[in-house]
């Protein structure tokens, strides 16, 4: 009866046997992304995880949920998935790490319309060596095969998890005028503003993901696809060297003008340079200049070679900047604070 059963789900389209076999291919990759508090392995019906409470005084737990966007469709274009499982990792690492929260566990949901090989294990083995390289522990997902609801496409989404001392969140609101600006680099639109990307380059402009250009010394696509950066290393070493992080901004939808007002005391403003953002990735400027953008909806739509900024007194900037250098972040001053009115102004 069983048999029978199984195989008319599968005739419906959704594959049982095939999900768990992708599965146990995955999990050798899973268990390196582990925690000593975690009680249990990858698979129950929740997942575990207690807490050293021995370690804070006021501990604040902050959780942050979000996905890759369009950018799966850029994966699907070049039939490469490993880097999205990073994406969505290191996006939501770095949407904590602004509020000085560590990472400790990390969920997945995948909703696809037809589940296949190798997309699963690229997907879920990306996830799994981004979490372990930060130390964070893939506590458990959810893998949503439902066909006729997706195609042959599919989401990806990831919860987070982070712990800080309450005596440590960094809000922003010690920002006041005379703070420094210091923005650590891109790598590229880590996992923002690829709808319009993907109108001016392959709609607009007629170009494929393999097509390479001179002033990207790459392919489209592997321009496109470069892995979200992971700024929580860094954050994680200022804080231990008593820098004073008064702000964070994570530059993501929005960009400048959207994403630093969210951490702005209402009395100030941030002024930001765009001209002394260094070796701003070149896909930016394909993109802009192809689809004729201007610079005020750039630095909305795109970070344009800004993935986060801090916010710290004169007296800190140089040991801020030294730390991201040390973590290997590419880091610059390009702005400051002055008074205002909590906007963000890109001059």
């Amino acid at each position: 009866m069983s048999k029978v059963q199984s195989d008319s789900y599968k005739a419906a389209g959704v594959d049982i046997d095939l999900a768990t076999e992708l599965l146990s291919r995955v999990k050798p990759r899973l268990a390196k992304a582990r925690r000593p508090e975690m009680l249990a392995p990858v698979g129950g019906f929740g997942g575990l995880f207690q807490m050293d409470l021995s370690k804070y005084k006021e501990p604040v737990l902050v959780s942050s949920i979000d996905g890759v966007g369009t950018k799966l469709m850029v994966a699907a274009m070049m039939g490469k998935y490993d880097t999205v499982g990073h994406d969505i990792v290191n996006h939501c690492i770095n949407d904590i790490g602004v509020q000085g929260a560590e990472p400790i566990y990390f969920l997945d949901y995948i909703g696809i319309g037809k589940l296949r090989s190798p997309l699963y294990e690229e997907v879920l083995g990306g996830i799994a060596d981004a979490c372990a390289a930060a130390g964070c522990a893939v506590l458990g997902g959810e893998t949503a095969e439902m066909p006729g609801m997706y195609g042959n496409d599919f989401d990806l989404v990831g919860v987070i998890t982070g712990v800080v001392e309450k005596s440590k969140l960094i809000t922003g609101e010690k920002i006041q005028p005379g703070h420094i600006a210091i923005g650590l680099a891109s790598n590229g639109l880590h996992t923002n503003g690829f709808s319009l990307a993907r109108r001016v380059l392959f709609q607009q402009r007629g170009y494929a993901v393999n097509t390479e250009l001179k002033e990207l010394g790459e392919t489209i696509g592997e321009a496109l696809l470069k892995p979200h950066t992971c700024y929580w290393p860094a954050i994680r070493d200022a804080m231990a060297e008593g820098i004073r992080l008064d702000g964070i901004a994570h530059i993501t939808g929005g960009g400048l003008y959207d994403n630093v007002p969210r951490i702005l005391p209402g009395n100030v403003n941030a002024v930001f340079r765009k001209n002394d953002i260094p070796d701003v990735p070149p896909i930016f400027r394909l993109i802009t200049e192809e689809g004729s953008i201007g610079p005020e909806e750039a630095y909305r739509v795109f970070n344009m070679g800004v993935g986060m900024v801090w916010f710290v007194p004169p007296a800190d900037a140089d040991r801020a900047l030294e730390i991201c250098r040390k973590n290997g972040r590419n880091a610059f001053v390009f702005g400051e604070v002055v008074a205002g009115e909590g906007k963000s102004l890109v001059v």
